[in-house]
């Protein structure tokens, strides 16, 4: 069985695959100091619970974009799982053209996206992925990463807005039911969630008429679902975009490194 790990800034992802489907998905937090005997604490009991234990994994693949944890996840692999682990951008590469005026600062998780929309839809595609931060990524037909957008994430300005007023309570994301909040908490509600919807809106459009042809638009990421219905500037919401692109990576790299290839 294959553990792919999809790091991010907020949160991250343990996935199984068992060679037919992917069997189970964890999320936990991010945090950057947990090492490699915390993670296999927390990892051996889930496993267990499904009737698994770290003998069953026979591989790992990382795509991680913090790089002070990515220590601890390459060494939770090695002395747990006795594998080297693959990792996107320093073992393996995802395979896609980059064409932006300096590759090397792609993030690794928008690269996998794009080979997972690549692998889904037919492009040119926009991958709207909400975490950390929001980004909007550009795809040409061919798969080729072509740039796009960064903004802050939602999450990151409700945290914004608690620390820099002293008055503002710290409040979770959800729906409102009106746009004029009658209260502060609904204010803020209303202003971060709304507001996001128009920055999506906004920048799909303008991202559409500066590329000049139709696109579609998949959404993905750990609050993206929230937008579902609120907005009709995505036409997809595909939470496996990135495990889609990562399983695709591991068995690129199998095939080509398979006895019958050379």
């Amino acid at each position: 069985m294959l553990l792919a790990i999809e790091q991010g800034n907020t949160n991250t992802v343990f996935a199984i695959y068992d060679g037919e489907r992917w069997r189970e998905q964890w999320r936990t937090a991010t945090v950057s100091a947990r090492t490699a005997d915390e993670y296999a604490v927390w990892l051996t009991q889930l496993l267990a619970m499904r009737g698994l234990n770290f003998q069953d994994l026979e591989a790992c693949i990382i795509s991680s974009v913090v790089p002070q944890s990515l220590f601890h996840l390459r060494n939770l692999s090695r002395r747990y799982l006795d594998v080297e682990p693959m990792i996107v951008g320093e073992t393996v590469e995802p395979g896609i053209p980059v064409r932006i005026t300096k590759p090397s600062e792609a993030g690794a998780d928008r690269l996998v996206n794009a080979l997972g929309a690549h692998l889904s839809y037919e492009g040119p595609l926009i991958v709207v992925d909400s975490g950390t931060a929001t980004t909007f990524d550009v795809i040409a037909p061919d798969g080729g990463f072509e740039g796009g957008l960064i903004a802050p994430g939602i999450n990151l300005s409700l945290q914004a807005l608690h620390d820099a007023a002293a008055r503002l309570p710290r409040i979770a994301i959800r729906k409102p039911d009106r746009v004029i909040g009658t209260n502060t908490e609904e204010a803020m509600q209303s202003g971060v969630f709304w507001g996001y919807v128009a920055l999506i809106n906004g920048l799909v459009a303008q991202i559409k008429a500066e590329y000049g042809q139709p696109m579609t638009v998949i959404g993905t990421g750990g609050v993206v679902s929230l937008f579902e219905g609120a907005t009709n500037s995505i036409d997809h919401f595909d939470g496996d975009l990135t495990l889609r692109g990562l399983l695709e990576i591991y068995n690129r790299h199998q095939a080509a490194s398979s006895p019958s290839s050379s």
